[in-house]
């Protein structure tokens, strides 16, 4: 028996059109990123998918794009499980701040290794690594079971909470996911078999 596990990056939120690092900042969706929600929800509609049950992070960015996805499904009370294992990374030091003013103050370089590196943590904050360390396992304990049991997970996260998320599903190494760009509001649809591999990847962009 295999299921599916269906991930999509929230729709840009309101730090992603002013390009500030948002991390567990709790912004909300902008006017575009509603829309990119409803066009990847209007995505799935036309390949008839419908989901068992949703997950979603402790942040309003991710909840309202999983919300405006269910709603346009037609499954707004579908049950969904919001948990801070599936937050953003936390930017620590750097959230709410402007990417070219850490640019201007720590040097383009510094800056670029904190964002793009896999083990390195900015001031305060979560590596990518540390990211996968609370993300792994809440994928494997709470959601993979549904999947494996034959059912349609729908995951709405974060670029860095999904990026750690499918470098455990494709076993991908570390120099590769930090280069993985996921578009706002695209879902990526997985189908895996039994033993909880990846038998099939669709982009719906």
């Amino acid at each position: 028996m295999s299921g599916t596990l269906v991930l999509v990056r929230h729709g840009q939120s309101e730090w992603n059109l002013k390009n500030l690092f948002t991390g567990w900042r709790d912004v909300d969706l902008t006017d575009q990123g509603r829309e990119e929600a409803r066009a990847g929800a209007e995505k799935l509609k036309a390949r008839g998918v419908t989901f068992d049950i949703a997950f979603t992070s402790a942040l309003q960015r991710a909840q309202k794009t999983c919300q405006i996805i269910l709603d346009v499904l037609g499954q707004s009370g579908l049950e969904t499980i919001r948990n801070q294992a599936l937050n953003e990374r936390d930017y620590g030091d750097l959230s709410g701040l402007n990417k070219d003013d850490a640019r201007a103050k720590w040097g383009e370089e510094q800056v670029h290794i904190w964002r793009r590196s896999y083990d390195v943590q900015p001031p305060g904050g979560e590596s990518l690594k540390d990211t996968g360390a609370r993300v792994w396992p809440y994928y494997m304990h709470d959601m993979q079971p549904h999947v494996l049991r034959g059912g349609t997970v729908l995951v709405a996260a974060h670029g860095n909470s999904l990026r750690a998320l499918i470098m455990a599903l494709e076993g991908k190494s570390g120099e590769e996911i930090v280069k993985l760009e996921l578009a706002t509001g695209v879902p990526i649809v997985y189908r895996l078999n039994a033993d909880s591999t990846v038998k099939s990847k669709d982009v719906l962009d």
